[in-house]
């Protein structure tokens, strides 16, 4: 039997919905509480207001990263924990995608956001250097040690700002999924300068693989 879901989780879904749609700053309290047929009393019962939204947001979207990406396990190869990370990325991106378009001005408006974004960024950093510490020990990739956390830095920067960079080159085009996971094409292409010849060719294949989703076949 299907869950039903309470009101504040609606809010927040219908929220998440209208942000990616129309972008975060075109949408008041009024057009979330139209879009799902209540009264904006009833949403204000939940909320204080939209930045009380975007925060819970956040925070749901603060929950997926730490639970999704996680340090490679034991009996994992260190190829399919980068599959994996390159596929919660994907979800991610796309699932809050107004919140990478709009990253910089949502922050600048709640300092206590900022302050959250910073710390869940920080364990993102943690993670994504034990991955690429994992490919190296593998032999999948051939990198200094220290320059792994630079090239944490470069991929998190590429996935941080990808979504925003595609809005400065066409403000009016709509992201779509075909367009995010270009996105994460670019994040495998870091890896290839750093691939050794035996793992060369399973990173071509994953390469492929998002090639296909991204419909750019190469």
């Amino acid at each position: 039997m299907e869950k039903k879901l309470r009101t504040k989780d609606k809010i927040l879904q219908a929220s998440i919905e209208l942000f990616n749609q129309v972008g975060e700053r075109q949408v008041t309290t009024n057009h979330i509480a139209a879009h799902l047929g209540i009264s904006p009393g009833n949403l204000y019962y939940h909320f204080r207001n939209k930045e009380d939204i975007v925060r819970h947001i956040f925070k749901e979207y603060a929950k997926l990263l730490e639970n999704r990406i996680q340090p490679p396990q034991p009996d994992q190869s260190a190829l399919d924990a980068l599959a994996s990370y390159l596929d919660v990325v994907f979800e991610l991106m796309w699932r809050f995608h107004f919140f990478y378009a709009n990253l910089p001005d949502i922050l600048a408006r709640d300092p206590g956001l900022q302050q959250d974004y910073m710390r869940v960024q920080q364990g993102v950093l943690e993670r994504v250097t034990l991955v690429l510490t994992a490919l190296k020990k593998s032999d999948v990739i051939a990198i200094e040690d220290a320059d792994i956390v630079n090239l944490a830095h470069s991929i998190k920067l590429l996935v941080t700002f990808w979504i925003s960079y595609l809005k400065t080159q066409a403000p009016d085009k709509p992201i779509d999924q075909a367009s995010v996971y270009q996105g994460v094409l670019k994040v495998i292409l870091l890896f290839k300068p750093y691939a050794t010849p035996s793992a060369l060719n399973q990173i071509q294949r994953l390469q492929q693989h998002y090639a296909v989703l991204a419909g750019k076949l190469i």
